[in-house]
């Protein structure tokens, strides 16, 4: 094992998937998933971010908003190809009238279409639970108290957006299926952290390797409540209902700003950015597990589909 101290930014980034990992290095992504039968399939294809295709979109503080798009629009994808191996476990008996009309009646673009406005209500819904929800309880808590200091509201208000999303995931871990994707989640990270280090990567170094990393979305979904704490401190709108339309408004604004501080966090490695990026990996303890030898081997294949890491620890810590 190499012994530099060395910790160089590789650009590669990905999320877990059902039973797999995803990986993308600049415009190619793979999947890797392992299936029923204990085999790894991976499939390797091309991913152009709207930031490529329009430059404007590539700007700083804009470019994290439509970050954040293609990261759904791609997890989704991905997600919804690792969920077809395991949609053959139910025999042709067992499904539903709707998934056989689906099948018959429904082609690619149309199923395409389908799964953008499924894609859509749950970022609705996200938007409801974790923007405007805060927002009318730190409201009630001003009637409550008859405080007239908006920056205490402002304050409890963000740190009840954090308590609903440390309960939510918190909830979410105690099922079987999540529990294992953040294992692999956290073999993604490890993958990462193993190959910055100047590590072989391989089983045994990845194991070792840690399974919280600088620029993972946990991390990044932690800057948006702290970032949106402080800027909602000096928004104080007359209405509750303008309220609720100042925290959807300001979104792209706190995404953006968010985003700047988290390439920030992950090309740096000094004093100042551990400190700030301290939040993001203790949060990542509930959203990350270590995994076990043979999701460590599924994230590997995804990563050499996509990244060569031989040749970058020679470039790199040779």
């Amino acid at each position: 094992m190499n012994n530099c101290r060395k910790k160089c930014y590789s650009g590669i980034g990905g999320q877990a998937v059902i039973e797999g990992i995803m990986m993308k290095n600049k415009d190619e992504y793979a999947v890797a998933v392992r299936k029923p039968d204990g085999e790894i399939v991976v499939k390797k294809d091309k991913y152009i971010m709207l930031s490529q295709k329009f430059k404007i979109l590539g700007l700083p503080f804009i470019r994290g908003i439509f970050s954040m798009i293609d990261s759904l629009i791609l997890g989704s994808k991905t997600l919804e190809y690792s969920a077809s191996f395991f949609d053959d476990e139910t025999s042709d008996e067992a499904e539903s009238k709707l998934d056989k009309w689906l099948n018959e009646h429904v082609n690619e673009k149309t199923m395409g279409i389908i799964m953008g406005i499924i894609t859509a209500i749950s970022v609705i819904f996200a938007l409801l639970v974790f923007s405007v929800l805060p927002a009318a309880i730190g409201s009630l808590f001003k009637a409550i108290t008859k405080t007239e200091s908006h920056f205490l509201t402002a304050f409890v208000e963000g740190i009840i957006r954090i308590v609903i999303f440390v309960l939510y995931i918190k909830l979410i871990s105690k099922v079987e299926e999540i529990k294992r994707t953040f294992e692999y989640h956290g073999s993604e990270h490890k993958c990462i952290n193993c190959i910055e280090n100047g590590w072989d990567l391989n089983v045994e170094n990845v194991l070792k390797a840690s399974k919280e990393h600088k620029r993972c979305g946990t991390s990044f979904l932690v800057y948006v409540m702290v970032i949106s704490i402080f800027l909602f401190m000096f928004i104080n709108p007359p209405t509750l209902l303008l309220k609720f339309v100042s925290r959807i408004i300001l979104i792209p604004v706190v995404a953006g700003v968010s985003y700047e501080v988290l390439r920030l966090a992950g090309k740096f490695d000094n004093k100042f950015v551990d400190l700030v990026s301290r939040p993001g990996m203790w949060m990542q303890g509930l959203t990350t597990l270590e995994p076990d030898a043979k999701e460590v081997e599924v994230a590997i294949k995804a990563v050499e589909e996509v990244f060569d890491w031989r040749k970058f620890k020679e470039e790199n810590f040779s």
